[in-house]
């Protein structure tokens, strides 16, 4: 358990141990096993991951007053970073008790109790589905504020003005209709490419607009491009638009608005309201949530300094900007909400009192999200159901000698999904061979199966368990894709005349990594009879884009669920999944596939970093520096992925950063949309811009995207990381990030590594703490409740 001690200048002196070391430093170079550290405690001043382009998880740290660290200015237009999982304060994810009617009471025998239960459930229903179909009265069922904004919803889905009386507030200006959804999903554009930069022209306009009210003209593009045709005239008219780019936040929209509108600026101008509700919705978005509670949507215009939040909700909703739902929380027992102030309750028809009692009893929430956001949750939700309960193109039976043949939890998944449409299936990384198993199975019955995975480091991994070289490319119908390529159509077998996929069997291997959106348009892309699986590891970090479609799904049990019984190997694999159930144990690690490197401050982390992957981990395990990743909490800080980065390429790739403080040879992490990161190496640059080598093909980033969209990547944060694995992992846990540390996080960085492990560890006990206390951060989210009006046999599944 001890080894001899060295200086503390090399990184010759490290054994073998678990992230519990406390003691001198350790790499692969010893031999030995670490000690355990004392009890966790409490630990601060926690740089946290940050909400930037390339894919880390944003926090929204309005919805609850406080700022998160690490926040930048948005003069160089960048997104600010910004703390954690998710936002902390933003409303909690939606309940998700079962729905009822209660026990029935005083029957003959179980048998006509069962039947009268099934009974009140049909009627249940079926008042459901015509209630849902039916005009609803606003405000029967609701009073007080809820009800006056139930009504002012109605309103605008009828195209009339809002009634003056909503939150006793002026009448709202005209609306402008919403679009009508688009349910069946267009293909997405193939490749890696950005989106088109705007016109010169537009710049220009948008530059001079930014210049007159005292804003960077660094912002000219991104701004051009947020705001779309008349951005400059857009600008001019409501200077708050300038909330639209990302990173920019309230304040310095004020200043720049002040310069602009001179004495007619005032904090209770209806554009500022407006302007400031949609950018809380898009924080909230970026920290995971498909729509906040009203309360807490009108706590943070608050903080805001929006003198009256009811009235900025109301105009946003006029405007067509962001659309309100009412979701029945489903609490039996709960009573009836009570009436506005000098208000009586809504008469009830008698012939209609019994119907209604059981549905005027629960309570509802109102909850106002983003348009895209919010119907893309209910698109999945009505695509699901579809699946669920479409019979299956073939019959069970069919499945059967596959099934006798395998073992173990495969034998399970083939035959929950040979008797099912949706089949929810959880496991580590060696928990992949049972989907890929069932995906050969698939195809051995003569079935049109394909498996999409999030990264294309993950095809790979996946097409090796199946004996393919890489799995599908452009063009190619092999049978296993990524998740962009398979909806693009650049990889799979593309789709048929009605726009849906032509295959019989999708498994989506790192279900977690889905977002509403991609969820969305993946199921409502799968023809009738369709099968779909779901496969992922629920102890990662969820999507980088809102919602939380796996773990949702998982908690409405509206499908089968196969739980994996194959552990992960190795000392790796026995670490990671301790600390999925919260344990952080002591492993022996006698190949030194784990290694501890304590640090005591972030200078001695940066030094010992470039040591490991430049020098210790290459010469003990053969691997270069290419084939290893560094992770590290956040992107600023003094052991950030940009410090880190800096002291890298200055070790492996020294060069001058002719091209944007990029040589050829680097490696990057390229972000051609918030929320996705693929990982490259630059080859070379010229007047077109920055040509890059990356996984998915070759890319150029035009010249004025470089800052925003393109980083070193050499360091990555666990978001930039999930969904990929690599030979050897270096896990950076510098003292300053303590508090952005959660079991989910802990989870995925370690669980990075293939083959060795390197933690460098100057947090303490904060480590253990995060791990044992703080899980991950809810989301708010209306799938669950969605999803119980349409596939009511939702409270009667289990996981297998």
């Amino acid at each position: 358990m001890s080894t001899e001690p060295e200086p503390r200048d090399t990184t010759e002196n490290t054994g073998p141990g678990t992230p519990r070391s406390t003691g001198r430093p350790a790499t692969p170079d010893d031999a030995g096993t670490a000690e355990p550290p004392a009890a966790a405690e409490e630990a601060a001043g926690a740089q946290p991951e940050g909400a930037d382009p390339e894919g880390a998880e944003a926090a929204s740290a309005e919805a609850d007053g406080t700022e998160a660290d690490g926040a930048e200015p948005a003069a160089d237009g960048t997104a600010r970073e910004t703390g954690g999982e998710g936002a902390d304060g933003a409303a909690e994810a939606s309940g998700t008790a079962d729905s009822g009617d209660g026990e029935a009471a005083g029957q003959l025998s179980e048998a006509q109790a069962e039947l009268a239960a099934q009974k009140l459930e049909r009627d249940r229903i079926e008042r459901r589905k015509a209630e849902k179909a039916a005009p609803i009265t606003a405000g029967a069922k609701l009073s007080g504020k809820a009800a006056d904004l139930l009504a002012a919803v109605r309103a605008v889905e009828g195209g009339a003005k809002p009634p003056a009386t909503v939150f006793d507030a002026p009448e709202a200006a005209p609306r402008r209709a919403a679009p009508e959804p688009v349910r069946r999903p267009q293909q997405v554009p193939a490749g890696v490419a950005g989106p088109a930069a705007p016109a010169p022209d537009a710049v220009e306009d948008v530059r001079r607009a930014l210049t007159d009210g005292g804003a960077p003209e660094a912002l000219a593009p991104q701004t051009a491009a947020a705001l779309g045709e008349g951005a400059g005239r857009r600008l001019r008219e409501d200077p708050w638009q300038l909330l639209r780019v990302a990173g920019v936040r309230p304040e310095q929209a004020d200043g720049f608005a002040r310069a602009l509108l001179g004495p007619d600026c005032s904090p209770d101008d209806e554009r500022r309201g407006r302007a400031v509700t949609v950018w809380l919705l898009e924080q909230a978005a970026l920290a995971g949530h498909t729509a906040l509670d009203l309360p807490a949507l009108t706590a943070a215009l608050g903080r805001q300094s929006v003198p009256d939040a009811e009235t900025a909700v109301q105009n946003t909703l006029a405007e067509g900007e962001a659309l309100a739902f009412q979701d029945a929380l489903d609490e039996p027992g709960a009573g009836r909400p009570a009436s506005a102030p000098g208000q009586s309750p809504a008469p009830v028809p008698e012939a209609d009192a019994d119907e209604d009692e059981d549905e005027a009893s629960r309570p509802v929430r109102v909850l106002v999200g983003l348009e895209r956001h919010a119907l893309a949750e209910e698109s999945l939700a009505d695509a699901l159901a579809r699946v669920v309960n479409s019979p299956a193109n073939n019959s069970a039976a069919a499945w059967e000698p596959a099934a006798a043949a395998a073992t173990g939890g495969t034998a399970e998944l083939i035959r929950a999904v040979a008797g099912n449409g949706l089949v929810l299936h959880t496991g580590g990384e060696a928990a992949r061979a049972e989907p890929a198993a069932l995906l050969t199975a698939a195809r051995t019955l003569g079935l049109r199966a394909v498996a999409a995975c999030h990264t294309p480091d993950g095809r790979r991994r996946l097409a090796a368990l199946l004996g393919e070289e890489g799995g599908a490319g452009p063009g190619d119908d092999r049978s296993v894709v990524t998740v962009r390529g398979l909806l693009s159509g650049a990889e799979g077998p593309g789709r048929d005349v009605e726009g849906a996929f032509a295959l019989d069997l999708l498994v989506v291997l790192d279900a977690p990594q889905l977002d509403v959106e991609s969820a969305a348009m993946l199921a409502e892309s799968l023809p009738d009879g369709a099968r779909l699986v779901l496969s992922g590891d629920p102890g990662v970090l969820w999507s980088a884009g809102p919602g939380r479609v796996f773990a949702d799904l998982l908690a409405a049990r509206v499908s089968p669920q196969i739980a994996s019984r194959t552990p992960d190997p190795g000392p790796i694999g026995e670490l990671v999944s301790g600390v999925g159930i919260g344990e952080l144990n002591q492993v022996d690690a006698p190949g030194k596939e784990i290694v501890v490197v304590p640090v005591r401050d972030a200078g001695e982390a940066v030094h010992r970093t470039v040591q490991l992957l430049a020098e210790s981990v290459p010469r003990a395990f053969g691997i270069a520096p290419e084939e290893a990743v560094v992770i590290t909490p956040g992107h600023g800080g003094a052991a950030g992925t940009r410090a880190l980065n800096a002291a890298l390429k200055e070790r492996l790739n020294p060069g001058p950063g002719r091209f944007g403080g990029f040589d050829p040879g680097d490696r990057v992490a390229y972000s051609p949309e918030p929320g996705r990161t693929v990982p490259g190496r630059v080859v070379t640059a010229d007047a077109d811009g920055l040509h890059l080598s990356c996984a998915e093909g070759s890319v150029v980033v035009p010249r004025e995207r470089v800052e925003q969209a393109v980083r070193h990547g050499w360091a990555l944060t666990a978001h930039q990381a999930v969904g990929s694995r690599w030979p050897a992992a270096v896990v950076v846990l510098p003292g300053d990030a303590a508090q952005a540390l959660s079991r989910p996080w802990v989870y995925t960085a370690f669980g990075r590594a293939e083959r060795h492990l390197s933690v460098v560890h100057g947090v303490e006990q904060a480590l253990a703490r995060a791990v044992a206390e703080v899980p991950a951060k809810r989301r708010t989210t209306r799938l669950p409740v969605l999803l119980r009006t349409q596939v009511p046999a939702a409270a009667g599944q289990a996981p297998v």
